[in-house]
């Protein structure tokens, strides 16, 4: 019976397929990406000269940096599933379905979703296998052979993939659970402390402090995880502040709001700075790591120009860190660019009653997407630069000013600044079907 139910609830809405093809794309976008990655990682790990640890740290580094946008991009196709239909399971419990056959369908549909898109992209990881084995490290392409997994690591993937989903689902629909009204009423308001930004200037003052004491670290182990611990922390003040952030500032934008696509953008964000935050985070990631990937471009340069002295392993070594760096940032990017338009599309369909409303009141949806580009693309400009900022500061021990503002840093730093706000922008144009529909009703 559940498993009939769950089937009609998979069908499309009134939101149109795009709300049930994003989560699946997004999903095969994370299984392809990990599997590259993972799949790049195990050559080096094959390595036992006296270069190999060095290249294993680097790549254990770039398996991190994914982790976050990783995580962001699961959760935010795991909402998508959800939300599209709260609607349908908020029904059911009006009819008198009970808690239980709610939080089993959430977990069938989404990780039925997931499951798709991560054998898609499985599929896609194999295709692009030989491409990979393409890529150049020390000297020599990597080989085929060299980045194909296991067997059983590609039948392991599409599952955990699938667990990730369910999970998020479960914790995502909690309201549907407490109260099928609660869902329709949005009862549960967020709230939001100053005590964030204590918390947040005490971790960023710890990652300050570790960077400046990292001299001093005698042992490979700690030096590492003096290192995760700023960036780590780093990270997650990004996610603890920036919801405070963006509610401040809206709530300034809402007083001197002159126009009803000002006011409407700024109410839009008033009411789930969270969720504002949620459609710009992955950017906010991308933007603390364009920090490092300029530097680290930077930093390499003036290796190559002071210190290479035309060494060949020196030149070598350079050219595989920089496309380890290339390599991380695209990886990011893709990552973000399928969450931002996820969590859009999910944005539209959590406030799909308001754009009906607006719509019989006689406001045109042009104008409807005017105040949804503002209520996006003016967080986006505030977290940008304060994840550049953060970064900047944690780095400035390490790296010290001159490196920081150099002319390649800060062209590598801009330019991927540039990349994250048009993808953010393009997301915005390619949801813009899902909003026509959900003002249509």
């Amino acid at each position: 019976m559940i498993a009939r139910v769950a089937w009609l609830l998979a069908r499309p809405g009134s939101a149109g397929a795009a709300a049930s093809v994003l989560p699946v794309v997004a999903f095969g976008v994370v299984t392809a990406l990990l599997l590259t990655v993972a799949g790049g990682a195990q050559t080096f790990f094959t390595w036992t000269d006296d270069t190999s640890m060095l290249y294993q740290s680097l790549a254990v580094i770039a398996l991190v940096l994914l982790v976050v946008p990783l995580v962001s991009l699961g959760g935010a196709a795991a909402r998508l599933s959800a939300r599209r239909r709260d609607d349908r399971l908020a029904t059911l419990r009006l009819l008198g379905a009970t808690p239980g056959v709610v939080r089993a369908l959430a977990v069938i549909e989404a990780a039925a979703f997931a499951l798709a898109g991560a054998v898609l992209g499985v599929l896609a990881y194999l295709a692009a296998v030989p491409l990979i084995g393409l890529i150049p490290f020390r000297g020599e392409p990597l080989g085929a052979a060299g980045v194909l997994l296991p067997w059983w690591v590609l039948v392991a993937a599409p599952i955990a993939v699938a667990a990730l989903a369910a999970a998020s689902a479960v914790l995502g629909l909690r309201q549907v659970v407490i109260s099928p009204l609660g869902v329709r009423t949005r009862q549960e308001a967020p709230r939001l402390h100053w005590i964030r930004v204590v918390v947040g200037v005490g971790v960023v003052a710890l990652g300050y402090a570790l960077m400046s004491a990292i001299g001093v670290a005698q042992v490979a182990l700690v030096l590492i995880t003096m290192i995760a611990v700023a960036f780590g922390g780093s990270l997650a003040v990004l996610n603890l502040i920036g919801p405070w952030v963006i509610r401040l500032v809206a709530s300034g934008q809402a007083r001197r709001a002159k126009t009803p696509v000002r006011l409407l953008a700024a109410r839009s964000v008033l009411e789930s700075p969270k969720a504002a935050w949620r459609q710009v985070g992955g950017v906010a990631m991308t933007s603390f790591m364009a920090v490092f990937a300029g530097v680290g471009v930077g930093l390499l340069g003036a290796a190559a120009a002071d210190g290479a002295n035309g060494e060949p392993d020196s030149a070598m070594l350079l050219a595989d860190v920089r496309t380890g760096i290339l390599i991380t940032v695209i990886g990011s990017f893709l990552m973000v660019a399928c969450s931002v338009g996820v969590g859009q599309a999910a944005a539209i369909l959590d406030r799909a009653d308001l754009y009906r409303s607006l719509d019989m009141l006689g406001m045109p949806v042009d104008t409807m997407e005017a105040a949804r580009r503002r209520s996006v693309m003016s967080p986006l400009r505030i977290t940008s630069v304060g994840s550049a900022v953060v970064a900047a500061i944690v780095m400035l021990p390490l790296t010290g000013v001159a490196l920081i503002i150099a002319p390649l840093s800060l062209a590598v730093i801009a330019a991927v600044l540039a990349a994250g706000i048009g993808i953010v922008w393009l997301g915005l144009v390619v949801t813009r079907p899902v909003l026509d529909r959900a003002a249509a009703g």
